[in-house]
């Protein structure tokens, strides 16, 4: 039997629907807080305490949401890598294949750090804190770091197809380089606050580039606008 759309029968559902919502968005303003305070305390200081301070919630509202702390700290982790890939991988994406989307790809990272300055990469400080602690939430912050690092490494080898790299160029000391370049970049620049730190990591950046570069290739544009 098929009931009108207004009968009382669906009210339940309605009503079910409409509490899912609203749970759903108060998830997400929680997890925004706690993502906003992982940044400035890390990780490991993020605590349900914490943030249903910051909340202005009962310990028991939040933990509802989560059910642990290392809940928490694994939804944080994959909030930070979604935000990550919205701000630099998808952007990148829509680039020319080749050194065109390498270089948007490590441009889009170095603004990255840039605005992390005064609080912190997740990918970084979470590796510190959790380098020797095995368990589900360093996990969890290796598998989204390897999966970036898997998204440089065939965009480097899409760049070698492509002819624009050499043919025996190995794409994962590559990827080491690089990577390189960005940690340097947040230390000198976060620890030690040395002026011109973004200009040396470009600079770096082209300088590995031009190591494995074919002719043309090495002949574009250095930071071409993206």
């Amino acid at each position: 039997m098929t009931l009108p759309a207004d009968s009382p029968a669906r009210a339940p559902s309605a009503h079910v629907a409409k509490a899912c919502h609203k749970g759903q968005e108060t998830r997400a303003a929680i997890l925004d807080a706690a993502l906003g305070l992982a940044s400035h305390v890390g990780l490991e200081g993020l605590s349900i305490g914490a943030l249903a301070e910051v909340m202005h919630m009962s310990k028991s509202g939040v933990f509802a949401h989560f059910g642990s702390r290392e809940e928490l700290q694994i939804s944080v982790i994959r909030q930070y890598h979604a935000r990550f890939a919205e701000e630099v991988f998808f952007p990148a994406m829509r680039e020319r294949r080749g050194l065109t989307r390498l270089r948007a790809l490590f441009e889009r990272w170095v603004r990255r750090v840039s605005v992390e300055l005064d609080s912190g990469c997740i990918y970084i400080s979470g590796a510190v804190e959790f380098d020797d602690r095995p368990g589900p939430v360093r996990d969890a912050l290796a598998s989204m770091v390897r999966s970036w690092h898997g998204t440089l490494e065939r965009a480097i080898g899409i760049a070698i197809d492509e002819g624009e790299l050499e043919a025996d160029t190995d794409a994962q000391q590559m990827l080491f380089e690089v990577h390189g370049l960005i940690l340097a970049l947040h230390h000198d620049a976060r620890f030690l606050r040395n002026p011109g730190v973004l200009d040396r990591a470009r600079t770096g950046f082209e300088r590995v580039l031009a190591n494995h570069a074919q002719a043309a290739a090495a002949q574009q544009p250095r930071h071409a606008a993206l």
